[in-house]
């Protein structure tokens, strides 16, 4: 009679060897005991089941690499975020997965992966497993795979968002903005007084802006024929934003972009207004040292601590759901000042020693 196969030492770790239902040997590696012999019995069960015709025949094995070509192909040329799963895929997940059987990425290996990335930031490393997850739904999708191993992302501890607390400071960067070339403050003061995201302010169009109505169509980011969710919305020009607007439009050297470069053409993502002038205006301004990004969480903090109404903000920001948006507005302790003695009617109250108290005492 022949011996069950058992999970065998292998250096510091459990191999587990099995044929398959086409009597190919194979083999897999585990950090744990449990976890070689948990998977060789659903191997050794799934084996007898397509042998016993009750179970169809598990996809052919394909290597990971090839699930990273057909990716990058099919899935990210049509991603805004496509150049970043290319960099993820080519500096991280190619280089680990890429000669491994698709079949093979289990928990194990996805572990020693984190491991191997314990260099880089939680939010790299959750951005680089994301994607990994991501793929290996697609590769279920397509057939090549039976299931998604269970992926573990570090918890990310969220961080107070940076910001322009007070007008002043709004209008140190601006002043700040006005020793620099044309245009320079005008794109802050969008930023600013819109939360429009920076793709949107430098792939902005003339024809976008409706001064008479007080409205800005927001309908693409740089040179995309979209916004990043895919929706066209409109913002308000705000009052402080007119008499900017409006001076600008009659200096600006383009006919089509807002913010154009010197040669007329948009300006691209790597534009030096979103990062070295921008920091160079901060420390003008002697203000501390933030993110092009940050003006949008300013907008957003801003409009909520002078009672803006939350959900016109979502709408204005151009998120689905409102989480997101009290996440960007973040609530300064500021907001809640003339909302802390809203309840007192409804405080229930008792006698004591001749003295009216709250409840309970």
């Amino acid at each position: 009679m022949p011996r069950t196969p058992r999970p065998e030492r292998f250096r510091d770790r459990w191999r587990v060897r099995w044929t398959d239902h086409r009597r190919v040997r194979r083999s897999r590696v585990f950090l744990s005991w449990e976890d070689a012999d948990r998977f060789l019995k659903e191997k050794l069960a799934e084996v007898a089941r397509i042998k016993a015709g009750l179970d169809s025949a598990p996809p052919v094995e394909r290597p990971f690499s090839e699930l990273c070509d057909r990716w990058l192909e099919h899935r990210a040329a049509y991603k805004r975020s496509g150049k970043d799963d290319a960099s993820i895929i080519r500096r991280h997940l190619r280089p680990f997965f890429g000669g491994m059987a698709l079949g093979a990425v289990g928990v194990a290996e996805v572990e020693e992966f984190r491991a191997s990335r314990s260099a880089l930031s939680p939010k790299t490393v959750r951005n680089v497993l994301t994607l990994l997850q991501t793929m290996l739904r697609y590769a279920v999708e397509l057939g090549w795979l039976t299931r998604v191993p269970v992926i573990k992302k570090p918890r990310i501890v969220e961080q107070p968002y940076s910001w322009l607390r007070t007008a002043d400071a709004i209008g140190a960067l601006l002043s700040a903005a006005m020793e620099e070339r044309a245009g320079v403050m005008e794109t802050y003061a969008v930023a600013v007084y819109s939360g429009m995201r920076a793709g949107e302010i430098l792939g902005l169009q003339w024809d976008d802006v409706d001064l008479d109505r007080r409205l800005i169509l927001v309908a693409r980011s740089y040179d995309k024929p979209a916004t990043k969710n895919g929706k066209i919305r409109y913002v308000p020009i705000l009052d402080p934003l007119v008499p900017v607007l409006e001076a600008w439009r009659r200096r600006c050297p383009s006919e089509v972009w807002v913010f154009p470069m010197r040669g007329g053409t948009m300006q691209q993502p790597a534009a030096r207004v979103l990062q070295e002038t921008f920091h160079r205006c901060l420390a003008r301004a002697g203000l501390e040292r933030i993110r092009f990004h940050d003006l949008r969480h300013t907008f957003a903090s801003h409009w909520v601590m002078r009672g803006g109404d939350i959900f016109k903000l979502q709408r204005i920001l151009g998120h689905s759901g409102i989480q997101m948006t009290m996440r960007d507005a973040h609530l300064a302790p500021d907001a809640f000042a003339e909302d802390l003695g809203r309840m007192r009617d409804v405080v229930p109250r008792r006698e004591g020693r001749g003295v009216v108290v709250p409840w309970p005492s």
